[in-house]
């Protein structure tokens, strides 16, 4: 289960930094404060305020322009789930900076982040549709692989010329963040909390449990 996320708000004191994803206080700068006037109609006779807010944990600053940030570049919104691997998240993270820029950029780089995860579960990450064949003859869920192929075939549109156009729908690009978190639960989170917990079962009744397993799979089939 991905963690409950505290979005940054303009001037509140405790919410998740953009820079290191801790929950954090953050100190407001009105020292740095000064007015930035804009040549665009919209701004036309109005002047912003940029103001800054330091993150007490890692000590970096996010700038903001009245309520709204612009920098660093990233979707506050959008985390990676607790247990991603560092490989994937790599990429995850840098989907997120680019998809408010460019939805087919951020859609390309969360293709491959499925790639690889078809490695960590085992599969040989060259070609998805393959791996989620694979997957099928071993008893795949069926939700699990819908959600591999919605990820596929948008991953595609992002490389290849389709029926998707992400530039003019960039909220099926935002879709594709949900869904890898969601199959990161499914494929190796919650995979892992079961192999703790069983592990964690007195050592007596391990052996039991692997002696009938033993016996299942060595007993002649009818």
């Amino acid at each position: 289960m991905t963690q409950k996320y505290f979005q940054p708000i303009f001037h509140k004191e405790n919410f998740h930094c953009i820079y290191c994803e801790v929950y954090s206080q953050h100190i407001w700068s009105d020292d740095a404060k000064f007015h930035v006037p804009f040549n665009n109609p919209r701004y036309f006779n109005e002047q912003k305020t940029l103001i800054s807010s330091l993150c007490t944990h890692c000590q970096q600053s996010t700038l903001w322009l009245n309520d709204e940030i612009i920098y660093p570049i990233k979707n506050p919104s959008i985390l990676p789930h607790e247990d991603m691997p560092e490989e994937l998240k790599k990429d995850f993270e840098e989907a997120i900076s680019i998809v408010n820029k460019s939805p087919r950029g951020a859609a390309a780089l969360l293709r491959l982040v499925v790639q690889k995860l078809m490695i960590e579960i085992g599969e040989k990450g060259e070609r998805i549709n393959e791996d989620i064949i694979n997957l099928v003859k071993k008893g795949l869920y069926t939700n699990i692989q819908q959600a591999l192929d919605y990820c596929r075939v948008v991953g595609n549109s992002a490389v290849h010329p389709g029926e998707i156009k992400l530039d003019d729908s960039p909220e099926i690009a935002q879709t594709l963040f949900e869904t890898i978190n969601y199959l990161i639960e499914d494929l190796i989170a919650r995979p892992k909390r079961i192999q703790e917990r069983f592990a964690n079962l007195p050592k007596q009744e391990l052996n039991i449990i692997q002696k009938r397993n033993e016996k299942a799979l060595n007993s002649p089939k009818n």
